[in-house]
């Protein structure tokens, strides 16, 4: 396992990445879920990597992302800085949520979250690329919440709006 995977993320060819069919946000388990025709996801991603996806009887893959995941590894400079080394760690997102989704063109979706983060966008390439390596990434975000001796809970007294 790579060190980063957002250095291997970087490093690899852009290839091209599938579009998802539909895109479902479940509110009440704070989840995005990209649902795929299966028989488009072809080497090298096919194989191995529908793993980490239900497939149903009509042929399509279904990934499910966590929102602390999309938030704590936004693709934004705020976040990654211009760099890995540059990024910064992000702490007490577990229970954040979305607000709102945009299409962004053809290629991306821009995510709106409750604590006011807006600024990252997040290409079909990226977001397929978390939703194969979901594990990965999140036993490396977990990883570094350790090393750091931070936490995913929020920090204070949360106050949101109804």
């Amino acid at each position: 396992m790579s060190s980063d995977p957002r250095e291997r993320f970087d490093s690899a060819a852009e290839q091209p990445a599938p579009v998802p069919q539909h895109v479902h946000y479940h509110r009440d388990q704070r989840a995005l879920e990209l649902i795929y025709h299966a028989d488009a996801i072809t080497p090298p991603y096919a194989g191995d990597q529908l793993a980490n996806a239900l497939t149903d009887d009509q042929g399509l893959a279904h990934f499910t992302l966590p929102v602390e995941l999309l938030r704590v590894f936004s693709p934004s400079a705020e976040v990654r800085g211009h760099s890995p080394d540059q990024a910064v760690l992000q702490t007490g997102k577990r229970d954040v949520t979305l607000l709102n989704i945009e299409p962004v063109g053809n290629y991306a979706l821009k995510l709106f979250f409750d604590d006011g983060h807006n600024s990252g966008i997040y290409s079909w390439a990226f977001l397929f690329e978390l939703a194969i390596h979901r594990n990965e990434w999140w036993q490396h975000y977990l990883k570094e919440l350790d090393t750091a001796g931070a936490s995913r809970a929020p920090q204070g007294i949360q106050i949101k709006q109804l």
